[in-house]
């Protein structure tokens, strides 16, 4: 039996962050996946086992959201709940909708591509857009940051969609464009040829991106990527960080 869109959206949470023997999350304070049949949470590291409970509590009494586009309403409550025990808690700009990649999946476009399992990749080796350290293109480039594929245009690594985040059941798209050369559909053609390379593995495949990112939006549009929900960070300042490069 296929997994449900909450499921799926527990499943992704699992993936971006890194969890502990307890099954908390390295990264925000807690996560909080809003899909129309209900909510779950991913609860952070440094939360109180005491604060655990009165949120995971207060979660599964909540009443699903009517509108995604809008924190559910007990988020409040959580943000509240945590800051007795953390401190200021703010909600994350990182916050925003998630979608699955389906598992057919074709975007026909006539820019050079070049991929992480092709005789070309070593020609991206001296080609970092700037936006990695050296170490990390290298780790990049070899493949030991898992499937990526680039846009090429006059020699130049235009976007690129990599892997930033796996885990046993799903992988995470990171993806990337210049900011002269977005809107031109860059960002869906290497998202789609990356989906070809990482299926392979059987994982579930996730792409998620800011609800402000209405260009990364229209991209999932382009795609025909299927809407889970979306996933609601709440998090110390101090311990901000998104999951992707946008």
């Amino acid at each position: 039996m296929d997994p449900s869109d909450l499921e799926l959206l527990r499943i992704e949470i699992g993936t971006i962050w890194k969890t502990d023997r307890r099954g908390r999350i390295t990264g925000p304070d807690l996560v909080i996946a809003s899909a129309p049949a209900g909510l779950a949470a991913g609860i952070g590291v440094d939360v109180p086992d005491g604060v655990t409970r009165e949120v995971v509590d207060a979660v599964a009494r909540a009443q699903p959201a009517t509108d995604l586009h809008s924190p559910p309403t007990v988020l409040e409550r959580c943000r509240v709940l945590l800051e007795s025990a953390l401190g200021p808690i703010e909600l994350a700009p990182s916050s925003g909708p998630s979608y699955l990649i389906p598992e057919q999946l074709a975007y026909p476009s006539d820019v050079t591509l070049v991929r992480s399992d092709g005789n070309e990749s070593s020609t991206v080796r001296t080609a970092n857009p700037g936006n990695w350290t050296n170490a990390e293109w290298d780790q990049l480039v070899e493949g030991r940051l898992g499937p990526w594929v680039m846009a090429i245009q006059r020699d130049m690594v235009v976007s690129i969609c990599h892997t930033p985040a796996v885990s046993e059941r799903g992988a995470e798209a990171g993806v990337w464009t210049r900011p002269e050369f977005r809107g031109q559909r860059y960002a869906a053609a290497v998202t789609a040829a990356w989906a070809t390379l990482a299926r392979a593995s059987g994982r579930h495949l996730f792409y998620s991106t800011a609800g402000a990112n209405v260009s990364s939006q229209r991209v999932a549009a382009r795609l025909g990527l299927r809407p889970l929900g979306w996933l609601w960070q709440l998090t110390r300042a101090r311990t901000r960080a998104s999951h992707q490069r946008t």
